[in-house]
Order: structure tokens, then C-alpha cells, then sequence
């Protein structure tokens, strides 16, 4: 008989304040209901008709949004386990700029079906090892899948005087951005989609591979309509220059990081004067100075001045007079663009550059776009008018989409969708491969995914089952936001006949958000356009939400330590300087 050992109440492992909850119930369902709620929130925001969210951040800026990724970085989420789902959806954001939000509704829908499976007493260890079988065979089945693919978008040679090939390559690349730009701005992807297409082509390097999205920048001019947005080749900055000369060409560009004004000493000095004389000198002094300096800048072949900071009174006086044009670009990113467009190394010292660190513009000059004047800073390219190919020009090239609107909230929506829109160009630059989009590629998958698994043995077959079944979340919600929860059922059942039938071509089968028949269509030959998603978002998509469920169904246990930080201050209670 054994002797039964006493055990020690109250040991304290860890420091007082401490919280730690284990087991299934207060760890692993709970952190599933975290995420879930998260999921849940962006859902309703998914696809052409998804809602938009009304999101005041912790700033007080408001934010009037369908963007996924925009409502997840402007809500603070402080959850762990959620904070595991943000981090994976902005891993898709930096990856592909695209498909964020699908990572969130499929990472959500897969834990919410293992859930059923922990309660029925599966282990987590068995629901993980069936997710990661049926991960690997869904992005196997995936790469079958490719219908089409984006053709070369190298720019062809402007001596051929031929736009035939510059239009096809436009025509290609607007229709393959209608899609992914509709599921942000339903309506608007015709005219958006152009635009992108049209400055990324203006952008595009002879190897696409070097294609750079900082290139393509967006302007916002209150005013107008959409209609009235286009595209310009090189800069544009929403101000004009400051002083009288409003245009260059041809002008050697000096860029100072610096104020251009009179130096200010850091201490306060007094000074004396005894006499008119001596009165009349002081300002005199420093009149000389700042003279001196910008004639060394102007016999220097300066016409051209980037400021970024301000630009005194008495310095623009001298800038006038020797014709130098003075632009103020505050933001130090459009400094280095800048920079980088020119050709120009950023000076800390007001001075003249040596030939080194100046730069060259072809054209700068100041036009009005819908009553507001802007100023444009480009490099002449081959084909248009005054190019010399043996000129120092062309350093590099930079497109500007001027977007119009009627309110602030609307324009930041656009810029997002033009930003998506870019960033699917680099994806497909990657991966040129497309399949069906209209949820037709993940109701297949869907399909082959829960055949596999019921051609499994062992307890992991009943995950890869419910892997499938996760995957028939996106097509299920784009028919729910477009038409209702009862209708969208009804159109899910059809796909699901559509899918398992024997016709030639079933895997192109998705969701009609007009509804215009019976709510079906075929991906490839939509009414409008074809419907077709770039292939490396979505294996990018449900690699890093089949990561992140399998992360969060890890865990077993979660131990939060007492919050750092002092004594809260005390609050003042109302009215207090009242004179009562």
C-alpha cells in the first residue's frame, strides 16, 4: 500500500496579480469565441455588397470603411488569441496587399468547426495534424485549378508609334483589377481599374519583376466626381510653388531638408546699438548673407529649389530675384520620392550643391486641376515631345492618380481600393496564374477537400471534413450580404449541384451578386467581365488562416501578468473651480 504524500496549498509560482487559465473550457473555447467575435465583425464587410463599418479611433479620426485590414489595424484588439488572427491577416497585407479579410472569415470558420469536434472529445493535437493535411491538399488542388493567366505586361518600345500593344497590355490588366477593386468599391471598378492599370503601365521598369508600388502615388482633391480623376506622369503635390516662378524646364533641382531663412541662434542675446548707423547695419548683415548664399545657389545653375521645411520671407525675396522656382514639401517620404525622381541628394546646409548632389527635372510647372492649383514635377519619357535620350534625364519614372470626390471619408476609401489595386499588380507580376473568382475556387476546393477526407483513415479524417466545409464560408457570405440568409442558402445548394455535376467546366461556377438569374454564374464568362482571383493571394490566404487556427487550438493555457505601470492619477471631481 502506498503512503499517500501530502500536497502544499497555496504555492505561489508566479507574482501576485497574475492571471492563468487552462484546460478546455477557460482556455481553448474561450480563445475560439475571441476569435470568432473578431471574424464576425469583418465578416458582414466581405465581398462587393459587404456593410461598412464606422470606426472613431483612438484619436478621435473617423473612418468610413469595408476594408479589412483597415477596420483590424484601427481597433485596438487586445485579446491574445485574436491578436494571432490580426498578426496573420497583416502578414496577407504585407505580402499581397489583398485577401486580408479572407484570412480572418476562413482562420474564424475553422475554429468555429473545431469547436464541434473538441466538444464531440476530440484531441487538439488530432483536429491540428487533419487542418494540416487538408491545408496541403487544398493548395495542391489549388494549383490545378488555374484557368488563365495575366499576359507580359513589358511595356512595348515607343518607336514602334504603335499603341495597339500598350492598350492590349491595359485592357488585360484593367480586367484582371475589376474584380479585387469591385469587393472594395462596387460600381466604381470600371473607372478605378483603368486608372491603376494606366499608371502602372506608365511606371512599369523594362523588367517587371523590378516593379516598385511606392511608384504609383495618389493625390486627393476635394470637389468633382470620380469621373474627373486621371492619371499624371511624374509628381504631383496638392500646393503650389511658393514664390513667383511657376514653371522650369530643363532646370538643375537643389533639395535642402532644411528651413531656408535666416539662422536663429539657440539662446537669446541682447544686443546694444548706439547710433542710426549701427542700427542700420544689423538687418543689413544678415541681408548680405542670405543674398550671398542663394547667388552661389543661382550661379550654380540652380533654377529649382525642394524645400523641407519653411521658407522665409526675406529668402523668398532673393529667390524672385534670381528666378529660382522654391517648392515646400513637408511630408520627408515625398522628399525622398522626390529625391529619388530627380535625382538629388537631400541637403542638411543651406548652400550651393556640388554637380553631385544636384539633381535634373524635364518639367516643372504648376496646372490647375478642377480650380485647385497643383504643382507637377516629371521626367520627360521616350516618345513625348523634347526627350533626349543622351540628356541627363530619366531617373526614374512616377505616376500620380489624381482622384476626385465629394467628401474627405469617400476619398480615403478610393485611395484605398487604387493602394489594393497596386499591390494585386505586384502579386500577379509574382504569379501571373488566375482562377475563378465569385467563390467558385473555394466551393471546389470545398468539394475535393471533403472527398479526401473521406477517403482517410483515423481520427484526422473528421478534421479534413470539416476543413472542407470551413472553405464554403466565402461563397455562403458573399450570397448572404448580397441577398439575405434564406435566399443565399438557396444559391449555395444550387453551386453545390453545379459543382458535383459531371458538366465540363464546373469548377467555374460562383456567386451572382445581382442576382439577375437564379444567383449563379459562371466565373469566366460573368456578363459583364470575367470574375477571376489572383492564385498566389488565395494559397498566401488560407496558408497563413490555416497557420493562424492552428496556432490558437495550440493553446492550452493562457498566463497573463499584472498590467505594468504606477498609480492611476486622480481624477478631479466636476466643477471643481466653481465659485460657488
Amino acid at each position: 500500500m502506498s503512503l499517500k504524500v501530502p500536497k502544499a496549498n497555496n504555492i505561489q509560482l508566479f507574482k501576485e496579480g497574475y492571471k492563468h487559465l487552462q484546460g478546455l473550457d477557460e482556455a481553448v473555447l474561450r480563445n475560439i469565441q475571441a476569435v470568432n467575435e473578431l471574424s464576425d465583425l469583418v465578416r458582414t464587410s466581405f465581398g462587393p455588397n459587404g456593410r461598412n463599418k464606422l470606426l472613431i479611433n483612438h484619436l478621435g479620426r473617423l473612418f468610413v470603411t469595408s476594408d479589412a485590414a483597415t477596420i483590424i489595424r484601427e481597433v485596438e484588439v487586445v485579446h491574445p488569441a485574436a491578436k494571432l488572427l490580426v498578426m496573420a491577416s497583416q502578414a496577407q497585407e504585407a505580402e499581397m496587399g489583398d485577401a486580408t479579410n479572407l484570412v480572418i472569415i476562413l482562420a474564424g470558420e475553422l475554429l468555429k468547426k473545431s469547436e464541434q469536434l473538441l466538444v464531440m472529445g476530440l484531441v487538439s493535437s488530432e483536429i491540428v495534424k487533419g487542418y494540416e493535411m487538408a491545408c496541403a491538399k487544398a493548395l495542391e488542388e489549388l494549383e490545378k485549378l488555374s484557368t488563365s493567366s495575366l499576359p507580359s505586361l513589358v511595356p512595348p518600345p515607343s518607336s514602334s508609334k504603335s499603341t495597339a500593344g500598350t492598350s492590349a497590355i491595359i485592357k488585360a490588366l484593367s480586367a484582371a483589377l475589376k474584380p479585387p477593386i469591385a469587393s472594395k468599391q462596387y460600381s466604381f471598378e470600371e473607372s478605378l481599374s483603368s486608372l491603376v492599370a494606366e499608371a502602372a503601365l506608365a511606371v512599369m521598369p523594362p523588367n517587371p519583376k523590378n516593379f516598385n508600388v511606392d511608384n504609383v502615388r495618389v493625390v486627393k482633391i476635394m470637389g468633382g466626381s470620380l469621373a474627373q480623376s486621371r492619371v499624371v506622369r511624374g509628381m504631383v503635390f496638392g500646393r503650389e510653388p511658393e514664390g513667383q516662378v511657376k514653371k522650369a524646364s530643363r532646370a538643375k533641382v537643389a533639395v535642402f531638408t532644411c528651413a531656408l531663412d535666416i539662422a536663429q541662434t539657440e539662446t537669446k542675446g541682447t544686443v546694444l546699438l548706439k547710433n542710426a548707423e549701427e542700427m542700420l547695419n544689423f538687418t543689413r548683415g544678415e541681408e548680405l548673407q542670405l543674398e550671398k548664399i542663394f547667388k552661389e545657389i543661382a550661379e550654380s545653375g540652380v533654377q529649382v529649389i525642394v524645400a523641407g521645411s519653411a521658407v522665409g520671407d526675406l529668402a523668398l525675396h532673393y529667390l524672385n530675384r534670381f528666378n529660382i522656382a522654391v517648392l515646400k514639401v513637408l511630408s520627408k517620404f515625398d522628399l525622398r520620392r522626390v529625391c529619388r525622381v530627380v535625382g538629388a541628394t537631400p541637403l542638411a546646409r543651406v548652400g550651393a550643391p556640388t554637380p553631385e548632389e544636384a539633381g535634373y527635372v524635364d518639367v516643372f510647372e504648376s496646372i490647375e486641376i478642377g480650380g485647385d492649383r497643383v504643382t507637377v514635377v516629371r521626367q520627360l519619357t521616350e516618345g513625348e515631345e523634347g526627350f533626349n535620350p543622351s540628356g541627363v534625364g530619366e531617373k526614374s519614372r512616377m505616376a500620380t492618380i489624381v482622384l476626385r470626390g465629394a467628401t474627405a471619408n469617400h476619398l480615403d476609401d478610393l485611395e484605398r481600393a487604387v493602394d489594393d489595386g497596386v499591390n494585386v499588380i505586384k502579386s500577379l507580376i509574382k504569379d501571373p496564374r488566375l482562377v475563378p473568382g465569385a467563390g467558385a475556387t473555394e466551393l471546389e476546393l470545398a468539394r475535393r477537400v471533403v472527398d479526401y477526407g473521406a477517403g482517410l483513415k483515423g481520427l484526422s479524417q473528421h478534421s479534413v471534413k470539416r476543413f472542407g466545409e470551413a472553405l464554403e464560408v466565402v461563397p455562403r457570405q458573399l450570397a448572404e450580404n448580397a441577398m439575405g440568409g434564406a435566399k443565399g442558402n438557396e444559391v449555395v445548394s444550387r453551386l453545390w449541384a453545379l459543382h458535383e455535376s459531371k458538366e465540363k467546366g464546373r469548377e467555374g461556377w460562383g456567386i451572382d451578386v445581382e442576382a439577375e438569374t437564379d444567383g449563379t454564374l459562371h466565373a469566366q464568362s460573368a456578363p459583364l467581365y470575367p470574375i477571376l482571383d489572383s492564385l498566389i493571394a488565395k494559397s498566401w490566404a488560407i496558408k497563413l488562416a490555416t497557420e493562424a487556427a492552428v496556432s490558437v487550438l495550440s493553446v492550452d493555457s493562457i498566463i497573463m501578468s499584472k498590467p505594468a505601470g504606477g498609480p492611476k492619477i486622480p481624477q478631479q471631481s466636476g466643477n471643481w473651480d466653481d465659485d460657488d
